[in-house]
């Protein structure tokens, strides 16, 4: 019945000061309240009174607070109800004189929210001291969607005034944000965002209602399902990630939301807009980062479902542009497969990360992407000239013709340089004085598999397990992962593979796995820490490596040992699952090697215990770095602060090599290190001779190996070694500068 008040009121009235009124007057006598306010986000973060009833009507369009200031401000900051019997008593209570609001005790607000932004802050007051229900909170959260609705129209505040502004919209303007594919790119925006108004809230027939989403979720599923065989993903991760997408669809605790919502007198639109509200306000405060991530698959659907509901069908692609730029709040993966793959540039996004469905999929088809790129939205307007460079992590909107110019002068140097590249493919990786360098790739997805022929890779060095688990939901069982592990080997079709265990922890964290939250994760309890720890959960991983093999050659390395008790205690687990797989007939592996990922500094003196049990050892430069000089990686004040070419890492390194050579173990570096040219050259000089890298840095290494001389490498590198105060980058620039070596 209120619903239905509430649509009169506002259909009689006519001024935005009217409707408004009849709003607040509606809304307090309603809940019983002598207060009754409506709050509005204005430009430069502040909430702005618009209407009230019970508070001095003096006080409209005057007072105003800051996001984050007072009960109403707090409640715009984080998006959530609020309810108090003595608010003055709470310590983020501001006082303003000029509303005379002294007088009321309590306090219930709920944000006014729109496609997870918040717009206003809608409060209720009353003298006495009263405890607010979950039913009247229910009910000012209906309220204020309503009014979300009404804001978004534009028919309370222009949309213009309630926008940042970057001074002049037609200014040439750089937003930074995160690479999460790499590569460059040059386009036209295409703003992705849908910007769904809801024209009908109030619903006249909750059956029919009703029966309209069940039908629209009818149709997104056979659309979910057509793209599955449109895009032709019998296997790996891009069918996964649109499997998992159309869970979604199916989540039954979603939908009764949504039900709910229609059943209390909403609209199926609106009641799938204050559904998807509610989810997004709770999950997108947590810290994590799968959770956040789960989001954009949750958004896709409802947009797809609010697309049905209103009757608006996507943008036409005859009227988009040949070089799309697609810019977007976040997408789901299902989104990014609408969109014409040959017309497709690339995709700017405010939220999203590396692993991330849409990022994922993203990398498969080669578009640059960069992420968490801050209001990129309002700060682009469709048709915009758009560079995405997701090498250096930034995008350019409306650049002038001189760096356009630039840009696709290195676009084009990047393709030539590909070109180049690819003729080495089938070239030996060896040396002027044929020293023979083994190239290998590092994967941790089977779209990766696919540069394998593409860069003449000898091999896989790295295969991260841990991808695979953290795009899914749940750990998955061991024929999952056997049947993952067998099409990495098919794809490899003979040439070796090193599985790497486990190696999660840090900034790597599995939904399904709790108690991480170290103060310290890089050092914390991770990768084979965890392994021990969680036995069942190696050994699974383990029997489906083995079933995986199916008597093929087996390469398993285990992740941050730091003593030789650690890898003989994973050695074990290993040899009980070969037991295991003998006593039931199973074929095992016809060549069984076990290595270790060297990463902490201690194993470097227990070299001599560790050799005689492994049969290679693969250095990860990355962690190496930072526990050897004590410094964060991921601190953007220490970032460039130790080099890795600094003369303590290199004799590490040297020591290591020496140590490794005459036990006959193999020995490989698969960090960063090992894909740029000038570091390449230092590892190989210091004796390194098999290195494992990214896709795209196999061709450029090829190139540096070929025209080196390794005899003259390793002498000026003996030399250099002895002089610690000249800086090792430069000096070794200069070299190869002298000696024609391509870096």
């Amino acid at each position: 019945m209120l619903l239905k008040r509430l649509r009169d009121t506002m259909a009689r009235a006519g001024s935005v000061e009217d409707t408004l009124g009849e709003v607040v007057r509606l809304v307090a006598n309603e809940m019983v309240a002598e207060v009754c306010s409506i709050y509005l986000l204005r430009a430069g973060e502040v909430l702005e009174l618009f209407a009230t009833q019970g508070l001095n009507p003096s006080a409209v369009h005057r007072t105003r607070l800051r996001v984050g200031e007072g009960l109403v401000g707090d409640i715009a900051a984080h998006g959530r109800p609020l309810a108090l019997d003595d608010a003055q008593a709470h310590p983020q209570f501001a006082y303003r004189p000029e509303t005379g609001e002294e007088i009321y005790h309590s306090l219930a607000g709920v944000p006014i929210v729109r496609a997870g932004r918040v717009l206003g802050v809608l409060v209720v007051q009353n003298r006495t001291r009263r405890q607010y229900d979950e039913e009247e909170i229910e009910t000012l959260q209906t309220i204020a969607m309503v009014l979300a609705e009404l804001i978004a129209a534009g028919h309370i505040v222009s949309p213009n005034e309630m926008q940042q502004v970057d001074g002049l919209g037609l200014l040439p303007l750089r937003i930074d944000g995160v690479q999460l594919t790499p590569g460059v790119a040059i386009g036209h925006a295409v703003l992705h965002e849908p910007r769904i108004v809801i024209s009908r809230v109030v619903a006249e027939d909750i059956a029919l209602e009703q029966q309209r989403f069940e039908e629209a979720l009818h149709g997104v599923r056979a659309d979910v399902d057509r793209m599955l065989e449109a895009h032709d993903m019998q296997s790996g991760e891009q069918r996964e990630i649109l499997e998992t997408f159309r869970m979604f669809v199916d989540d039954r605790g979603w939908m009764e939301r949504v039900r709910e919502a229609v059943s209390s007198g909403l609209t199926a639109e609106a009641g799938v807009q204050r559904a998807f509200d509610e989810v997004r306000i709770r999950l997108g405060q947590s810290t994590d980062p799968y959770i956040r991530e789960r989001l954009s698959d949750l958004q896709d659907l409802c947009n797809r479902l609010l697309l049905r509901l209103t009757g608006r069908v996507a943008a036409d692609p005859a009227s988009m542009p040949d070089d799309m730029i697609v810019v977007a709040r976040d997408m789901g993966p299902a989104e990014l497969l609408d969109y014409d793959r040959t017309r497709l540039r690339g995709v700017v996004l405010e939220e999203g990360s590396a692993l991330s469905h849409v990022a994922i999929v993203a990398r498969a088809l080669d578009i640059p992407v960069v992420g968490r790129a801050p209001d990129v939205l309002s700060r682009v307007e469709a048709g915009d000239p758009i560079v995405v460079d997701g090498d250096n992590a930034q995008v350019l909107v409306r650049p002038a013709e001189d760096v356009l110019q630039t840009v696709h002068a290195a676009i084009d140097a990047r393709v030539e340089r590909r070109r180049k590249y690819a003729m080495l493919r089938d070239l030996p990786s060896a040396t002027r004085d044929q020293a023979r360098i083994s190239l290998h790739m590092n994967a941790g997805l089977l779209i990766d598999m696919q540069h394998l022929d593409d860069t003449g890779a000898d091999g896989i060095g790295l295969y991260r397990t841990e991808i695979p688990f953290m795009v899914r939901s749940e750990f998955p069982d061991v024929d999952a992962q056997a049947w993952l592990y067998g099409r990495v080997l098919d794809l490899a079709d003979g040439r070796p593979v090193t599985f790497r265990t486990l190696d999660v922890g840090g900034d790597k964290v599995l939904p399904y796995v709790g108690a991480f939250g170290d103060d310290n994760p890089a050092m914390g309890w991770r990768a084979i820490r965890i392994g021990l720890d969680r036995p069942a959960m190696l050994r699974r991983q383990l029997r489906a490596l083995i079933q995986a093999a199916n008597g093929r050659p087996l390469s398993v390395m285990f992740p941050m040992i730091a003593e030789v008790a650690e890898l003989l205690s994973a050695r074990r687990l290993l040899d009980l699952e070969l037991d295991r797989a003998r006593r039931r007939g199973q074929a095992l592996p016809e060549q069984l090697r076990v290595g270790v990922m060297f990463e902490v500094p201690a194993l470097a003196w227990q070299l001599d215990s560790l050799l005689p049990h492994v049969d290679f050892l693969s250095v990860g430069t990355n962690d190496l770095l930072q526990f050897l000089y004590a410094a964060d990686r991921g601190n953007s004040r220490l970032a460039g602060r130790y080099d890795s070419l600094s003369p303590a890492l290199l004799r590490l390194l040297h020591f290591v090599v020496e140590k490794v050579r005459p036990a006959g173990v193999d020995l490989a570096v698969c960090g960063e290190m090992a894909g740029r040219p000038v570091e390449a050259l230092a590892l190989l000089a210091v004796g390194v001779r098999s290195l494992s890298m990214s896709p795209g840095s196999i061709g450029p290494v090829k190139a540096m190996i070929r025209s080196l001389d390794l005899g003259e490498a390793t002498g000026f590198m003996a030399a250099a070694l002895t002089q610690p105060d000249r800086p090792m980058r430069e000096t070794l620039r200069l070299f190869a500068a002298d000696h024609a070596i391509e870096i």
